[in-house]
Parts: C-alpha cells; sequence; structure tokens
C-alpha cells in the first residue's frame, strides 16, 4: 500500500482488527512496539491511533494503552455501494459469481422504482457475493438500459460494478437504502447453503445520478451471521449507515 506512512500503519491495524488478530477488547501493540515494527518516530504511529479513535475502533488513552473497542470503520459513500472495496477496507477477500445477466422488460417494481414505463428495457444481474469464498449475499441488480449496457462489455467476475461504471463516466451520486429482514426463499437457500426458512438481512437501494436520475435498483440479501449493518448519528451530523462483518463483540469491564 503507498500512502503516508500514518495511513499505512492505519490501515495494516483495521486490517489485524476486522480479521480477528486483534479483537475486540484487547489491547493494541504499545507506542514503542508500533515504532519499532514499522521503523518510524512517534508522530506518525500516533496519527494512526488518532485516525482509529475518531473512527470509533479503539478506545483508550490518558496514559491508558489502547484496546480495540469495535470492528466496525465507518464507510465513505462509494465503499458503501461497492461490496468489493468495503470486503478491503475490511481486510477481508471479496469474491463474486456471475449467476445472470441479461437485458429484460422491467418488471413493475423496477419500472416504479426506476422512473420507466412497464416493460422499458434493463438490464438485471443476478451475483452471489463471497466473503474469503464463504457465500455472504445475493445480489439482484436492475440498471437503466443505458447504464446496463455497459456490462455486456465487463467481465462482471472481475470485480467492482461500480468502480467499473464511475470509470465510464456513469454518475453515482446518492443512494437510498432500506434494510429488513426477509425469510430466504428456496433460491436464496440453494445458493447461500443455509436451512429453508432462515432469515436474511435485505438491502433495497435505489442509485441516482446528482441530478436525481434513477440509475439501479438493487435487492441484496445477506447471511446475518456473516454481516451486520449499524446506524451512526450524531446532533452535528446526518446519520451514517455502516455494513460490518458480524462478529461477537466482548464485554467492557
Amino acid at each position: 500500500m503507498d500512502g503516508p506512512l500514518h495511513e499505512r500503519v492505519a490501515a495494516d491495524l483495521r486490517r489485524r482488527i476486522s480479521a480477528g488478530e486483534l479483537p475486540v477488547g484487547s489491547a493494541l501493540p504499545s507506542e514503542s512496539q508500533l515504532c519499532e515494527q514499522w521503523g518510524a518516530s512517534r508522530g506518525p504511529v500516533r496519527q494512526a491511533l488518532a485516525t482509529l479513535r475518531a473512527e470509533g475502533l479503539i478506545g483508550g488513552g490518558r496514559g491508558r494503552p489502547p484496546v480495540v473497542r469495535s470492528s466496525t470503520a465507518p464507510q465513505p459513500f462509494e465503499t458503501f455501494l461497492s461490496f468489493s472495496r468495503w470486503a478491503r477496507q475490511m481486510g477481508r477477500t471479496p469474491g463474486q459469481r456471475t449467476l445472470e445477466i441479461a437485458r429484460r422488460p422491467a418488471s413493475p417494481q423496477a419500472a416504479d422504482v426506476l422512473g420507466l414505463d412497464d416493460g422499458e428495457p434493463v438490464v438485471q444481474l443476478l451475483r452471489l457475493r463471497l466473503l474469503d469464498g464463504v457465500p455472504a449475499m445475493i445480489e439482484r441488480t436492475t440498471f437503466v438500459w443505458p447504464v446496463g449496457r455497459l456490462l455486456f462489455d465487463f467481465d462482471c467476475d472481475s470485480g467492482s460494478v461500480f468502480a467499473y461504471l464511475s470509470g465510464c463516466g456513469v454518475d453515482l451520486s446518492t443512494a437510498r437504502h432500506t434494510i429488513d429482514a426477509v425469510t430466504a426463499g428456496e433460491d436464496d437457500c440453494a445458493l447461500l447453503g443455509i436451512a429453508p426458512g432462515a432469515a436474511l438481512l435485505r438491502e433495497r437501494r435505489r442509485t441516482s445520478s446528482a441530478d436525481g436520475e434513477p440509475v439501479e435498483y438493487s435487492d441484496d440479501r445477506y447471511r446475518p451471521d456473516l454481516v451486520s449493518f449499524t446506524i451512526e448519528n450524531s446532533q452535528q451530523a446526518l446519520p451514517a449507515l455502516l455494513r460490518s462483518p458480524a462478529v461477537t463483540a466482548v464485554p467492557h469491564p
């Protein structure tokens, strides 16, 4: 990883926290240990630790050693849209299996969400998303035709669809997320390897351009034992929606 030293130190600690090498409740290496590991002065190390404190990943300070408080790192907007980018930020290995990509008439639901006429052509994408090789989410996405047609020139198993579309100049500026729970259907169970009737976390998302034109609508279904969602808010800022690997927290003394 390139970039300033404090960013590299922070990124490595995030990776170790998300991978469970530094579990919730455990102490971080001391400043002197981190300085020795990275061949750094205390300045960059302290800057990295301050970043993790601001993100809510670690606590401590004022003479107390830093302790891991959470494995959930805040994500910028574009990271939440991209499963691949989010997984890498968490220190996990993303994967995908494209099961279907096709041009079809818009369904009544998709047409309503995307502001299209019933039967207007759209591109539908069905992918199974993996975390470290384990099926974690089913992605059912409908793109408006001018955007979706770009995917016929892209290997959807090669990485992030959103990164590719952004690189093609597609405006992905705003998104509305609705989170609820659903019972896994027969296809969900077969793809995710779960028992019939299991509960899934569902995220329905509509992404639009800066001028409000809808671009895509997605129905994504997550295994709750692998992925969870968190809402963070304050009186000073708008709520932030975070996605995180599901973990079991250790009570703090």
